[in-house]
């Protein structure tokens, strides 16, 4: 295709997601996207979000035989009846559209994938762990990576969606090296830069307790692989003092041992102005870095800070790689 669009799951019908589509599309900074977006998700139902917030755009129906025109918005359409939503036919529709979508994107030349938030507990079930190890499922995927990604500072987490008990036995240097050259590549490519790359330990200062040392085990002989590699990778640092300004500073990027260990300190940092990118994926899959947020939904207050900085990312990097 001429113009390589995007592809953007629309996601849980009754998320703020749509919000912040229209918010979105309606802005002076929609206006200067240079490629063509690709929606999948229900035709009716955002046409009455759009309807609600008196705004009117054109849609225009996807067809891959066509040439995409830079800032149009296309639809794929995966009907629902929005206003007798059943549990069942709600994650009918989620599967659904991210079935479409991730066939899209494999058939298509795009840019990459964004999705709308989908409840891990109404739609997974248990069945994966999140979003992250479901989309790596699907595609087949052995490795993927979850950054979240502010420019000033990014986080990665080595173990994602598993209960604390479990993050011990999952630390390994092996994987520790795969997910942290992952990031470097990801970044060299995308962002034309070598990273500095922070390492936390796992227990309070890096201390050595009863169980076994993981610190001298594992996460340290990691790092020093990494650096014969001539990957720019220090620590392992403590995880309550990473994150002061001081330290912080120095590094592009923060790996810590389990989810939020890294999620929390950048979530008070930077509030929700960050993206979730999995790594490791056929694609560039992107996700604005808040939930379904379903206590908001129809109050017109959500942000669209993180869906911003998602296109925008696809638009400033992904685009010119």
């Amino acid at each position: 295709m001429k113009n390589k669009p995007v592809v953007i799951i629309c996601g849980d019908p009754k998320s703020t997601f749509n919000e912040i589509l229209i918010k979105t599309f309606k802005s002076k900074f929609f206006k200067n996207i240079k490629f063509p977006v690709i929606l999948v998700g229900s035709k009716k139902l955002l046409l009455n979000e759009f309807k609600k917030s008196k705004t009117r755009i054109n849609f225009y129906k996807f067809d891959d035989q066509i040439n995409l025109h830079k800032n149009k918005i296309y639809i794929i359409d995966i009907p629902i009846n929005y206003k007798k939503l059943k549990p069942i036919k709600k994650n009918l529709y989620i599967e659904k559209s991210f079935e479409t979508g991730l066939k899209l994107v494999n058939k298509i030349n795009s840019l990459g994938l964004i999705n709308g938030p989908i409840s891990k507990k109404t739609f997974l079930k248990g069945k994966y762990n999140g979003i992250t190890e479901y989309l790596a499922t699907k595609t087949g995927s052995l490795n993927e990576i979850m950054l979240i990604f502010n420019k000033k500072l990014s986080v990665s987490p080595i173990t994602t969606h598993i209960p604390i008990s479990r993050v011990e036995n999952n630390i390994k240097k092996k994987v520790i090296v795969n997910k942290i050259q992952g990031i470097n590549n990801f970044y060299k490519k995308f962002l034309g830069l070598k990273p500095s790359i922070a390492v936390t330990g796992l227990n309070p200062h890096c201390e050595t307790f009863a169980s076994k040392n993981i610190e001298k085990n594992e996460i340290l002989p990691a790092i020093n692989f990494l650096k014969r590699k001539k990957i720019k990778v220090f620590g392992p640092f403590s995880a309550d003092t990473i994150f002061l300004k001081k330290n912080r500073e120095n590094f592009n990027v923060i790996v810590g041992m389990y989810h939020d260990q890294v999620l929390g300190p950048m979530k008070t940092i930077f509030g929700f102005d960050a993206i979730n990118i999995t790594i490791g994926l056929p694609f560039v899959r992107i996700t604005p870095d808040h939930g379904p947020n379903y206590e908001m939904f129809g109050l017109n207050k959500s942000k669209t800070d993180s869906l911003k900085q998602a296109l925008n990312f696809l638009d400033k990097y992904v685009a010119k790689a």
